[in-house]
């Protein structure tokens, strides 16, 4: 008898995993490695840790945290891992992870590399890292998600943003957010606007050179060259 209960207490412990993820995971481009960390969230969720540290989730798998940090920018990359805000029982504001977009592209399956879903929006991401020259953070992949989904920004101006920051040599998101909010907020949208606003902001420059002034100047030759590239 106290066998049985001792083996019923390990039956009792179990977590709920949709059958449909374990069957169709591979048609959303998951890997195994990248499944078995999804399952590992779901079970510190289920345990009342939201947002478990890399470390946390590398003490249960065969990978180093450094790998487990690269698995979560690729989920959050691939837009099926997000990271929200919420309140807890004492009002305090804190992050954690959300897998509710990969329940819901579970089931409302779409096939991964389809012409309507380019592959992760036209490698921006590595842009990104390239040009920052280490590994996005979750924080800042998830920025740029809400850059392309929540406020409509197109990958061409994100990156087009991206060039002006790094020519400006003020390369953080917060610029570059600034960036985005001043040509949203004058209406441009494709790269050629932002290329004819470049033109007048030069006519406004030069015009002011030819005022007299003793005071000395400051070097804006390329201040809007990236707009006279092809992106």
């Amino acid at each position: 008898m106290p066998k049985y209960q001792s083996f019923q207490s390990i039956l009792d412990n179990q977590v709920m995993v949709p059958k449909q993820l374990l069957t169709d995971y591979t048609k959303l481009g998951l890997e195994e490695t990248e499944l078995v960390l999804i399952l590992q969230i779901h079970r510190y969720r289920t345990e009342g840790n939201s947002f478990p540290t890399p470390e946390e989730l590398a003490s249960t798998l065969t990978v180093s945290s450094q790998e487990c940090s690269k698995i979560l920018r690729s989920l959050i990359q691939k837009q099926l891992l997000s990271i929200e805000q919420q309140h807890n029982e004492q009002q305090v504001l804190n992050e954690c992870y959300s897998l509710e977009p990969l329940w819901e592209k579970l089931f409302t399956y779409t096939p991964v590399n389809s012409p309507e879903t380019p592959e992760f929006n036209e490698n921006i991401f590595p842009l990104f890292e390239q040009e920052f020259g280490r590994p996005l953070s979750p924080f800042e992949i998830e920025t740029i998600n809400i850059w392309l989904d929540e406020d409509g920004q197109s990958p061409a101006l994100i990156k087009a943003a991206l060039r002006e920051a790094v020519l400006m040599s003020k390369l953080n998101f917060k610029y570059i957010d600034r960036i985005l909010r001043e040509w949203k907020k004058k209406g441009i949208q494709t790269v050629q606007q932002a290329r004819e606003h470049g033109k007048q902001f030069r006519q406004g420059q030069n015009s002011r050179k030819e005022q007299p002034d003793t005071r000395k100047k400051r070097d804006i030759s390329l201040y809007y060259n990236w707009l006279e590239e092809d992106l």
